[in-house]
């Protein structure tokens, strides 16, 4: 599923958080949002989502403006993962990820068998099976954000955003859901800190200061120049033996 950014900004009380951003994420690719802390990656997320409504310009969804669509409408073509995100106490695991199937259930169809084996892939592709009937209390952070993760994938969404997936997970898990967002026959919008990570996506967005400053393949939008003069660092590029990869090292400046 396609989605366009076309001149977004958002202000709150005066302050500007985005400034003219224009992006367009082509069916099936996974695009990664980089940038310091309050460049609008966050901010970029709700609007993209239709959770925040843009001051100026427009959302659109394969083509469709996305304030055209109904909350269910949007619910059952995108699923969002947001950093901070409240869940009940008193639930298990299990009818966590149960919620994501909750835009498709109406009275002329229920829940089935069919809702059973995508919540039962869900738990299965973040590695949480033997957690369904645990309460959400007794979960640990990482525990809890691979559940929100299922949740959204149970959703079976067009376009499935995430923001900072990776935080509280251990290296482990952090490339075990990575892996699998990049299986995924779906676009995706991740936000990220780990610039190396972003390496892996398919194209890479570096935000500074609520305005898009660049973006293309990973390569080319993380060049070392970009990355040290936005996060104030010295970056080069490191080949770590002969045919590897090239990864990001960094050092104050």
């Amino acid at each position: 599923m396609r989605i366009e950014a076309r001149n977004l900004s958002f202000s709150v009380r005066g302050k500007t958080l985005l400034q003219d951003v224009s992006l367009a994420v082509q069916p099936g690719e996974t695009l990664a949002l980089v940038g310091p802390n309050g460049s609008g990656k966050s901010t970029l997320m709700r609007l993209l989502s239709g959770l925040a409504k843009p001051s100026n310009g427009e959302v659109l969804l394969a083509d469709q403006p996305l304030a055209s669509l109904t909350r269910r409408e949007i619910a059952q073509r995108i699923a969002i993962v947001e950093q901070q995100a409240d869940t009940a106490e008193r639930i298990t695991a299990r009818s966590v990820v149960e919620l994501g199937r909750t835009p498709w259930l109406s009275a002329l169809k229920p829940w089935s068998s069919e809702d059973t084996q995508m919540v039962d892939k869900a738990l299965h592709t973040v590695d949480m099976e033997g957690f369904a009937r645990r309460e959400w209390a007794t979960l640990s952070g990482g525990e809890r954000q691979r559940l929100h993760i299922a949740r959204a994938l149970a959703q079976r969404p067009g376009l499935l955003l995430l923001d900072e997936p990776t935080n509280h997970l251990d290296i482990h898990h952090q490339l075990s859901i990575l892996n699998c967002i990049r299986n995924l026959q779906v676009t995706t919008v991740v936000a990220l800190h780990d610039l190396n990570q972003a390496l892996t996506c398919d194209r890479v967005a570096v935000l500074s200061h609520g305005r898009l400053v660049a973006i293309g393949a990973p390569g080319e939008a993380l060049d070392p120049e970009t990355v040290s003069g936005i996060f104030g660092i010295k970056a080069r590029w490191v080949r770590d033996g002969e045919g590897a990869d090239p990864f990001l090292s960094f050092q104050l400046a």
